[in-house]
């Protein structure tokens, strides 16, 4: 078993992609996730959604993804890239269960509306409403064919769609509570049907008669699959639990217990060899589908990414986050190597020292604080900013750092007993960047359009300039050509000075809004409001 951690609420749904290489989840906290099957990596974060997710899908070629929310809305996204394609509205009421037809070219949605709606998955064009349902439709899914569709709703019935007319030629009735659940086995000849009555039901497809109920689990059934080969269903329930089942007799053959809370959502990976479950206890966790064994335990940023910075030899990088952590990252694998925890709100800045045995963060809770880059212990705090800290840096010798603030000012501190050396005063905005010049002697900084150039020894303005009204000598930029780096609309990175475009970033590993940009000469590091931290290593050749 793996458990994956990330997600700040419940864990709606869970969906593997078409190769079983990566695993989907929607939740509460309103964003979805991509992860990697095999190392549990969080690859990407996908924002849209202005309420809980509560279903969540991928084209049959998995590059699309679909979404389902309480916002009454159905969102696609491109699965390479995590960018939003399409918005499709419609519903009433919240949007519960999404699926793609088998040749990706539509999608279904059942919704609290007590409606069922057809979707064009190309252009998001409505195409029918499908009523029929007395109470709110938990459950959709299409027919291995494409042709039928079946869903499960609070009136405690199943119902049969044609997918092309919307005619309703069947409804199966046997549970006692409501249909939560709904899934076609693979050849298209049965159907499984998980309820509030704490049971399962199976049934044929094409007559719609009861075949069998399957029971064992001691509160209601919120999710149900077949395996690929059909020889085995999966169930989650809000017991704790899921429990598995022969498809053929119905024998219960085992129960995967270690989630904390209900499970809402289960699925079987496309080989048959693993299952995902996802949980209100805000995991998901896998299980190997014969033995369910304990794996693994990985974890990473649960929000935004608001710094990036590379150790100096290049090896590691330093992210922080909204999340309130820092985290260490292997820079040639991207592996996850440590979780520095301490800050009470966001961390707005990272930066190693330069002999990589400290870093330094500042955070949103008005504070800077000194760890150790090995252990990843915690070492200091210094105190004395009224505000965020959106900017901290080592001096070139460690001695010293500097922190740009939301009061304004920048603020000197002795980086080995923490001790507070100066207030640099003279912008008139907050403070979102600051470096020390390569010789130490100088320090620059950036407040909204102006750039402040300091002495170092004694704290004074050198000069403001305006950056949009006022010529800025060359003078200002040299020997700074690391210090300022920028992303063109058209995805180029580009110097100050010497102007010049660097390196090309192609639109599948773009992020929509990069927060921060760190480099060591041969490779980026991109931090994005997406929970992204991208590594782009370039050829080899240093580029600055």
């Amino acid at each position: 078993m793996q458990t994956i951690d990330g997600h700040s609420s419940l864990v709606c749904s869970a969906a593997f992609s078409p190769d079983g290489t990566q695993i989907v989840s929607g939740s509460a906290d309103k964003t979805l996730r991509l992860w990697d099957t095999v190392s549990g990596a969080h690859l990407n974060t996908l924002r849209g959604h202005s309420e809980d997710i509560l279903s969540v899908a991928f084209s049959p070629d998995g590059t699309q993804i679909v979404s389902g929310s309480g916002d009454n809305t159905l969102q696609l996204w491109d699965a390479v890239s995590g960018a939003h394609l399409n918005t499709l509205k419609g519903h009433s009421d919240w949007v519960y269960s999404v699926a793609f037809s088998p040749d990706g070219t539509q999608i279904v949605s059942g919704s609290y509306d007590n409606t069922l709606r057809l979707w064009d998955a190309v252009s998001g064009a409505h195409l029918n409403t499908l009523k029929g349902h007395s109470n709110w439709v938990y459950s959709v899914a299409f027919s291995p064919d494409g042709t039928q569709i079946v869903s499960g709703s609070w009136d405690k019935t199943l119902r049969l769609w044609d997918a092309v007319s919307g005619a309703h030629p069947n409804t199966l009735k046997g549970h006692s509570s409501s249909v939560c659940s709904v899934a076609f086995s693979p050849d298209g000849t049965q159907i499984v049907s998980g309820s509030n009555d704490n049971t399962l039901r199976l049934w044929n497809a094409v007559s719609g008669a009861h075949l069998n109920t399957l029971k064992g689990h001691s509160n209601l059934v919120s999710s149900v699959a077949f395996s690929p080969d059909g020889t085995q269903i999966v169930s989650g329930s809000e017991d704790k639990t899921l429990r598995l089942w022969d498809a053929v007799s119905g024998a219960h053959s085992n129960t995967l217990k270690g989630h904390s809370s209900s499970v809402c959502s289960v699925a079987f990976s496309p080989d048959g060899t693993q299952i995902v479950s996802g949980s209100n206890d805000n995991t998901l966790r896998l299980w190997n589908a014969v033995s369910g064994a304990h794996l693994n335990t990985l974890k990473g940023h649960s929000d935004w990414v608001c710094s990036v910075a590379f150790s100096p030899d290049g090896t590691q990088i330093v992210s922080g986050s909204d999340d309130k952590t820092l985290q260490l990252w292997d820079a040639v694998s991207g592996a996850h190597l440590n979780t520095l925890k301490g800050h009470s709100e966001w961390v707005r800045s990272v930066a190693f020292s330069p002999d990589g045995t400290q870093i330094v963060s500042g955070s949103n809770d008005k504070t800077l604080r000194l760890w150790d880059a090995v252990s990843g212990a915690h070492l200091n705090t210094l105190k004395g900013h009224s505000e965020w800290v959106r900017s901290v840096a080592f001096s070139p010798d460690g001695t010293q750092i500097v922190s740009g603030s939301e009061d304004n000012t920048l603020r000197l501190w002795d980086a080995v007993s923490g001790t507070h050396l100066n207030v640099l005063e003279g912008h008139s905005n907050p403070v979102s960047f600051t470096k020390f010049s390569p010789d130490g002697t100088q320090i620059i900084s950036r407040s909204n359009n102006q750039l402040g150039l300091w002495d170092t020894v004694t704290g004074n303005k050198i000069e403001i300039y305006n950056t949009f009204t006022s010529f800025i000598p060359g003078s200002l930029w040299k020997n700074w050509t690391d210090f300022y780096l920028f992303i063109s609309e058209d995805g180029w990175v580009w110097s100050i000075d010497p102007k010049q475009r660097l390196c090309w970033i192609p639109p599948s590993y773009r992020p929509s809004n990069v927060n921060c940009l760190a480099t060591n000469g041969t490779s980026i590091a991109l931090g994005s409001n997406d929970g992204r931290v991208i590594i782009l290593n370039l050829s080899g050749k240093p580029f600055i």
